[in-house]
């Protein structure tokens, strides 16, 4: 097994390439603006890094969201790409899911909840029993709305670090990791558990729409 980790859902562009049994290479950087111009080059970068190719790929592995749309598509249109030429399946995965699991990594062991920046003054959400397991759906909301179910427990991510007025516990990891992706990826596919589909979580419209009333002018 070698598989292909990518994830554009946060901030953080980030890439993986796991064996089965271990990460192997990583690459992040934190640009929310600059998912598109940074995904493909750091896929070179790791693939170098483990000293093979793009060919021995078994697997791909993307970050699904909940995320903002144009970030968001970066990850999984590339994954979708590398998986049609490649002839390998895709597998989705929650990037909340990845980040409660890096928390784990870390040593939260839980009751806790992540939450990451989803702009508008809102976060994307989800509570988690332990670092494996999702007690609901992933959830969009403004802070103030959800402090009050959340309080007393950690909260990890971006999301918590930017209010704490709502989320005083907050915890890292702040952005997601595609080394935690692909682990918590290759540990499920090993335990005969069924991955998402590469589809978004998107959880509302994108911010860019078109404007009603729109004017179709043609020419003369």
């Amino acid at each position: 097994m070698l598989l292909l980790a990518v994830d554009t859902a946060t901030p953080a562009v980030t890439v993986a390439l796991h064996d089965g049994t271990a990460v192997v290479a990583e690459s992040s950087q934190v640009d929310a603006r600059r998912h598109g111009e940074l995904l493909l080059p750091a896929v070179d970068r790791v693939l170098g890094e483990a000293g093979t190719g793009l060919d021995a790929v078994t697997g791909v592995v993307v970050g699904v969201g909940p995320g903002p749309y144009t970030g968001l598509r970066v990850g999984l249109v590339t994954a979708a790409t590398f998986g049609s030429v490649l002839s390998v399946p895709v597998y989705g995965l929650c990037t909340l899911d990845a980040l409660a699991y890096a928390a784990g990594r870390d040593g939260l062991e839980g009751p806790f909840a992540v939450a990451t920046d989803a702009r508008r003054k809102e976060v994307y959400w989800a509570r988690y029993e332990d670092p494996r397991t999702r007690t609901g759906e992933p959830a969009v909301d403004r802070p103030a709305d959800i402090a009050e179910q959340l309080a007393g427990l950690p909260v990890v991510g971006a999301g918590a670090a930017l209010y704490p007025d709502a989320f005083p516990d907050a915890r890292g990891p702040e952005h997601v990791s595609a080394g935690a992706l692909a682990a918590l990826a290759a540990e499920r596919l090993a335990a005969g558990a069924q991955l998402l589909p590469p589809q978004p979580l998107y959880l509302r419209r994108p911010d860019a729409q078109v404007p009603k009333n729109y004017k179709v002018v043609t020419p003369k």
